[in-house]
């Protein structure tokens, strides 16, 4: 394995993770159970310690760079951990978080300390990841990954992805979230594939380096593969090492698939939760250019069904050894029979693959209509010049809701709703066209990158 020429071998990487455990343990006084958070970019350290922690029973709290001071300190107020380690990009934020929430703040380097070697306390059950959720109703919580969880997660990722150590796998998202983390990286090194670890996505480094290093594999989401199609060097970079993109997302518009079809490289769907793995759905690449826009099927070992019914669609509830079962410290996450509700609605088509359509709590009741909103943002996607949407219910003395929508357009880009509302007639029946129209420069979203419908029906 190679994280940018960092670690060559297996066996640097255990060598690096015993001595994040020994440091840990001797020189910081972690016991079974406590806590250690992680403020920075990707590097590989984040991985050592993760596996370090694992190994004397401990957990880490990876922290979202993208938040702010009060959330980062309302989440370690939440998982009391004792240490912070951070990279010299984040030295300054940590230094500010550990003095407000009273923890010791330890740069990275400290990792790589010689010591003693630290008791062996790891086991299936023991907590050894802590993951905040979005946080798109009430506040974020912190979902619990036991190392059973973690193990499972990887081994039905890599058997569904084929990773092998012939692979080479790109990645380029965030490792303080579970895509990033767990649906490539973690079943790469499971499978003993090599990882190109970037700090962060840049679109003209990511292209450069399919060009140059050749990755067999890769996840992306529709922001970053929209930014790849928009970069100069999309139409002349060689991508043909990919034997395919995964797409951690549930709804992606079919435009930016069918862009990496066209190139010939199968966009592979995996569709998954913070407390799910997230490895759950997935749509193989044998069937990737004929289900366009659905999830696929679940993932080996993981059992889908339906749960309460809107309109044509269900919630969809998962069950599987890689969902969580509970957050932080104590509150269940899965029901009596293990089933975990993911709030998102799903459509099971006749060979048993899913589609999901939106989330349950965004549905919108015009008229005695079910509207899902992801049907018209992804018609509305199709606009050229339509950089983002998000549709949501306001409500109507008429109608009890009618639908609205607000729209980012491209840069430099004009369109009127008139001329947007003519493109989704030719494409949605008429009730489901939107009514009021706002157009923004951005739309707000929580630290996980999903949309606040809730603040945006509030601007009516």
């Amino acid at each position: 394995m190679s994280f940018n020429g960092r670690w060559r071998t297996c066996d640097d990487l255990c060598a690096a993770a015993q001595r994040a455990g020994a440091v840990a343990w001797h020189d910081w006084g972690v016991r079974p159970g406590d806590r250690v958070a992680w403020l920075g970019a990707n590097h590989p350290s984040q991985l050592a310690l993760l596996f370090g922690l694992a190994h004397i029973g401990a957990i880490l709290l990876p922290l979202n760079y993208r938040l702010a001071l009060p959330e980062w300190q309302r989440l370690l107020a939440q998982c009391t951990p004792r240490h912070l380690v951070h990279d010299a990009e984040w030295a300054g934020p940590a230094d500010e978080l550990a003095r407000a929430a009273g923890v010791t703040a330890h740069p990275l380097e400290e990792l790589d300390a010689a010591g003693r070697a630290a008791p062996d306390h790891s086991a299936p059950d023991a907590p050894v990841l802590l993951v905040s959720t979005s946080g798109t109703t009430g506040g974020p919580k912190a979902a619990v990954h036991t190392q059973r969880n973690l193990l499972a997660n990887m081994a039905i990722a890599a058997k569904v992805q084929e990773m092998s150590a012939h692979d080479t796998v790109l990645t380029v998202l965030p490792l303080f979230h579970v895509g990033g983390l767990c649906i490539q990286t973690l079943p790469a090194l499971w499978a003993g594939a090599k990882v190109i670890l970037q700090q962060r996505f840049l679109p003209g480094e990511t292209l450069a380096c399919i060009a140059a290093d050749r990755p067999t594999l890769t996840l992306q989401v529709p922001a970053t593969m929209k930014a790849l199609q928009d970069h100069p060097q999309w139409a002349t970079t060689d991508l043909s090492s990919l034997r395919a993109v995964w797409a951690g997302s549930s709804l992606i518009p079919p435009a930016l698939i069918e862009r990496f079809h066209a190139r010939g490289v199968p966009v592979c769907n995996v569709y998954g939760a913070t407390e799910t793995g997230p490895f759950s759905l997935a749509l193989p690449p044998a069937h990737a250019m004929d289900h366009v826009g659905s999830c696929g099927w679940p993932a080996p070992g993981v059992e889908a069904r339906r749960g309460d019914t809107h309109g044509d669609a269900a919630e969809l509830l998962l069950r599987g050894p890689n969902v969580v079962e509970r957050y932080w410290p104590d509150v269940p996450a899965r029901d009596a029979q293990g089933w975990f509700a993911t709030g998102d609605l799903a459509q099971q088509a006749g060979d048993g693959s899913w589609r999901i359509v939106g989330r349950a709590r965004d549905l919108i009741i015009s008229g005695g209509e079910n509207i899902h909103p992801a049907e018209i943002e992804l018609a509305l996607s199709g606009h050229a010049a339509v950089a983002e949407c998000a549709a949501f219910g306001v409500p109507d003395a008429q109608w009890g809701e009618i639908v609205a929508v607000a729209v980012v357009l491209q840069a430099g880009a004009v369109a009127t709703e008139e001329e947007l509302a003519a493109h989704l007639r030719g494409r949605l029946a008429r009730f489901k066209v939107p009514r009021r129209w706002v157009f923004r420069d951005a739309l707000p979203k929580t630290a996980l990158g999903k949309v606040q419908r809730g603040l945006l029906a509030q601007d009516f």
